[in-house]
């Protein structure tokens, strides 16, 4: 769903297009890099090269933000989605979509990437969040119900940047040095939301939702981590 910056570094990149087949698919959160396109090529970029200057070359020197993997991808960023957990600023307003939301007779709207097409990329380290349908759901994945993992889990990716930790089997792994370390686990959190009020706030005593045996725990939202940069291994 997206990525939630927390105690993140400062100064993001943001004047790098996405994959023109990944670019609308970026849920936020993802481990991405540069992959290399071709100028004006079938598999440019999603600015429009055509009117960008770019002459004269063949060459795949264009770089577009994708989360397609290998166990040597460098450097590598944390994708930005630009719409969730920004409160006023980016993407939603007062729960609102952008595009759809009036404000004082203005639109506001639309995201970044349908915007412009760019992909804005974390890669300074500090303490992040990623919500838990962006991570890997497998059962020995990024999950609150794998109990192998401590704090402190070193983690890593899969082929679509996806965090995990280096023992789930989707895991990108080189032979001989063993999986890239893109941080470390610090919890799993809940939303901490008090807009909307739980049942954990609300149940009583001979309460219609029931008395306070059944009240309901706070359910996990994301994984907080450390991400030590866009060089990794750390």
């Amino acid at each position: 769903m997206a990525l939630v910056l927390l105690q993140s570094g400062s100064q993001p990149l943001g004047q790098f297009d996405g994959l023109d087949s990944q670019v609308s698919l970026f849920k936020g959160g993802e481990v991405c890099t540069w992959g290399s396109v071709t100028y004006q090529g079938s598999d440019e970029a999603s600015a429009d090269v055509n009117n960008d200057g770019y002459v004269g070359t063949t060459s795949k020197m264009r770089p577009a933000v994708t989360y397609t993997l290998s166990a040597t991808s460098k450097p590598l960023f944390l994708s930005d989605d630009g719409t969730l957990n920004y409160g006023t600023l980016f993407g939603e307003i007062v729960g609102a979509t952008v595009g759809q939301q009036v404000s004082n007779g203005v639109v506001l709207g639309p995201s970044t990437t349908t915007g412009s097409g760019k992909v804005t990329l974390w890669d300074k380290p500090g303490l992040y969040g990623v919500t838990l349908d962006a991570c890997d759901t497998e059962a020995n994945g990024l999950v609150p119900t794998n109990s192998a993992l401590v704090v402190g889990n070193p983690l890593t990716f899969t082929a679509t940047g996806q965090l995990t930790p280096p023992s789930s089997s989707l895991a990108i792994s080189a032979s001989t040095t063993g999986a890239t370390v893109v941080g470390r686990l610090a919890e799993f959190s809940p939303k901490g939301s008090l807009v909307t009020t739980p049942n954990t706030l609300v149940a009583a005593l001979n309460s219609p939702s029931g008395d306070v045996t059944s009240v309901q725990q706070a359910s996990m939202y994301m994984a907080v981590f450390w991400y030590n940069g866009a060089g990794g291994n750390a």
